[in-house]
């Protein structure tokens, strides 16, 4: 018998309803990622160009994916993703920089468990499948999770009839 191997892919309808945050300080990113995602994905990305009002969206607001620029006043990507990690922890969270270090990623990983590191300027097509990627891994995540919550109201339902039963019985 030979093992079928399960393939799992967003509808384009899934992916159209992504609610992706961006943030970055440099208005000029944050255009030119709304572009990229609007045209490439047809996802409308929630943008902010001030980390603090991302950090109070992400506290009241369910997100599917989160992209952050490293360096920015106030409150620094890596310190936002650890808030977004806190309220969401199990989105996915992109670290966006401009400036390639190593020792700023190994710690954006270590402390945020970011989901991917991409530095600027970015390649279209790696950022592609990393949104992609990063969308398929919250779907799959939260599907999972549903499928446990069945399980468990389902194993409930079968200890009350094993109750029910042993009642009638005995």
């Amino acid at each position: 018998m030979e093992k079928q191997e399960t393939v799992f892919e967003l509808t384009a309808d899934q992916i159209a309803r992504a609610r992706v945050v961006l943030v970055d300080d440099d208005e000029l990113v944050t255009a030119s990622l709304r572009g990229f995602m609007s045209l490439e994905l047809e996802i409308e990305p929630i943008v902010f160009n001030d980390s603090e009002k991302a950090a109070e969206y992400l506290g009241e607001h369910e997100i599917d994916l989160i992209i952050s620029d490293f360096l920015m006043p106030r409150m620094d990507g890596i310190r936002l993703l650890a808030r977004a990690r806190e309220r969401w922890p199990e989105v996915p969270r992109v670290l966006l920089t401009g400036y390639a270090d190593k020792e700023n990623a190994i710690k954006a990983i270590n402390e945020v468990h970011a989901f991917q590191y991409v530095e600027k300027p970015w390649e279209n097509e790696q950022l592609k499948q990393i949104v992609l990627n990063g969308l398929e891994r919250i779907t799959l995540i939260r599907r999972m999770a549903e499928v446990m919550d069945e399980l468990s109201k389902t194993r409930g339902d079968l200890l009350g009839l094993r109750k029910a039963l042993v009642r009638a019985f005995a």
